[in-house]
């Protein structure tokens, strides 16, 4: 139906051109923090958690059910998803439409649990995200979400894994959704357990940095990212330093 899942990310470009694989448990800060490298680095943002919603709403829009794995498959035939790549304009189109709003409804939200473990969806979205950082013609893309320095992008220069203790990333969901950090902490890890089958968070691929941010701010966090993906460019092309 699609490439496999193991073929490898065609980048968008050499040295010139990096893509930045960050993946990372719910309440990371992997969204904010790739969005701020974008912007810092003039790079494209990709953002594959929209896919699935996007394709969620597709769905649903057509009558369907998620659940129903066969509907979710004959509907990908007819999945023109377009994802605006500038990280403070990520306009999301689906046939034409306009749906960037749309998507981030409950209703779509729920419904992408009703396929998210099948395996060709999942195939055919990761080929879809490939396909869109290796024709962005941007000088570098950031791609974040679920299973995508493992999976998605195993191959790009710099994948990052960020990690933070659930204390602290309850705490921080909390005060993001306005919501009691106890509830969210329960929900947090809810989706850790969902999460599992897709990534260990605990540990690292081969060749993936972590970045550890339970006792760094913002700031902090953004620099030490930074410094990962310095130093992995800087190592992959020879830097005079070794790093």
């Amino acid at each position: 139906m699609t490439d496999s899942p193991e073929t490898p990310l065609p980048t968008t470009g050499t040295e010139e051109s990096p893509v930045i694989a960050i993946d990372g448990p719910a309440g990371s800060g992997k969204s904010s923090v790739s969005k701020e490298i974008a912007r810092r680095r003039g790079f494209g943002y990709l953002d594959t958690g929209a896919g699935y919603r996007a394709l969620s709403w597709h769905v649903l829009n057509g009558g369907g059910d998620t659940a129903d794995r066969d509907t979710v498959l004959t509907a990908l035939d007819s999945f023109d998803l377009r994802l605006g790549l500038q990280p403070d304009d990520r306009t999301v189109t689906v046939g034409g439409v306009d749906v960037t709003a749309d998507i981030r409804t409950p209703e779509v939200t729920a419904a992408i649990a009703g396929f998210s473990r099948v395996q060709d969806v999942r195939d055919h979205l990761n080929a879809m995200f490939r396909r869109l950082a290796a024709e962005s013609g941007l000088p570098g893309v950031v791609i974040e979400g679920r299973d995508i320095t493992s999976v998605v992008a195993p191959n790009a220069p710099v994948r990052i894994l960020m990690t933070a203790s659930p204390e602290v990333r309850a705490a921080r969901r909390g005060l993001e959704l306005g919501s009691d950090t106890a509830t969210v902490a329960a929900a947090i890890t809810a989706r850790d357990e969902s999460d599992s089958h897709v990534l260990d968070l605990a540990h690292a691929d081969p060749g993936v940095d972590v970045v550890d941010s339970t006792e760094l701010d913002f700031e902090q966090t953004i620099d030490a990212v930074l410094a990962v993906i310095d130093s992995r460019i800087n190592r992959k092309h020879g830097g005079r330093d070794g790093r």
